[in-house]
């Protein structure tokens, strides 16, 4: 039996101090199965993003332990933790954060640059010409519409070959066609390599396009539905 994609387990977050500390995240325990689609919604403030930052390994919890592909992220040194994050997760968030002096290509090689890929190069053009940019590679983002940058952005998100996708809201900056097209691209593209999709949304045709939709309340895990087939 393969072991989860991701495994949550009592996992407890504040934030602040004294009076103001706010209890963010509240006993999460969740698990995602490998290449499973999972949707993730609730009202705001309810804590689904920072919940996607544990998984992500960008926020350490107070408590509890996080397990992507049966390594506890939680346990890891930085150093450790970014390479781990470099190689296995993919993250695509609702602003785009692209590179302004890099063109596409470049901002999507980076990161594989960093983690000392000698295909940077290769790989950012495969994955630029799979999401419909193979003739805007040398273009920078200010030359680029909305939806043009997050196709970079989940190009670059998706050239590693990462096991877990996280987007969070990646259609919120998009009209209506555009982000359509954007979350076509999110469900096909991980397909691929067997990725499992971890997916924030407030728009309820896209959790329906999820295998499971998990509900967050005030911090909690409020409950887990199977789509309807």
């Amino acid at each position: 039996m393969s072991l989860p994609a991701v495994a949550m387990r009592g996992v407890d977050l504040s934030l602040g101090r004294g009076a103001a500390r706010v209890h963010i995240l509240r006993d999460v325990g969740l698990t995602i199965a490998r290449g499973e689609a999972v949707g993730i919604v609730g009202p705001s403030g309810s804590g689904k993003s920072t919940l996607l930052m544990i998984m992500a390994g960008l926020e350490r919890p107070d408590r509890g332990e996080v397990a992507i592909d049966g390594v506890s992220v939680t346990t890891l040194s930085e150093d450790a933790l970014a390479r781990f994050r470099g190689a296995r997760v993919g993250i695509v968030f609702q602003s785009f954060h692209l590179i302004p002096t890099m063109t596409a290509l470049e901002n999507v090689a980076a990161p594989l640059e960093l983690a000392g890929r000698r295909d940077a190069f290769a790989r950012a053009r495969e994955e630029l010409d799979l999401v419909g940019l193979a003739s805007r590679m040398s273009h920078y983002p200010t030359q680029l519409s909305g939806g043009e940058q997050q196709r970079v952005a989940l190009a670059r998100a998706l050239a590693p070959k990462p096991s877990l996708l996280i987007a969070d809201e990646p259609t919120g900056n998009l009209d209506e066609t555009t982000g359509r097209a954007i979350m076509d691209l999110i469900f096909e593209l991980p397909g691929r390599f067997g990725a499992t999709l971890a997916l924030v949304t407030h728009d309820p045709a896209l959790a329906a396009r999820c295998d499971r939709v998990i509900r967050m309340r005030s911090g909690a895990v409020e409950g887990a539905l199977l789509v309807p087939a």
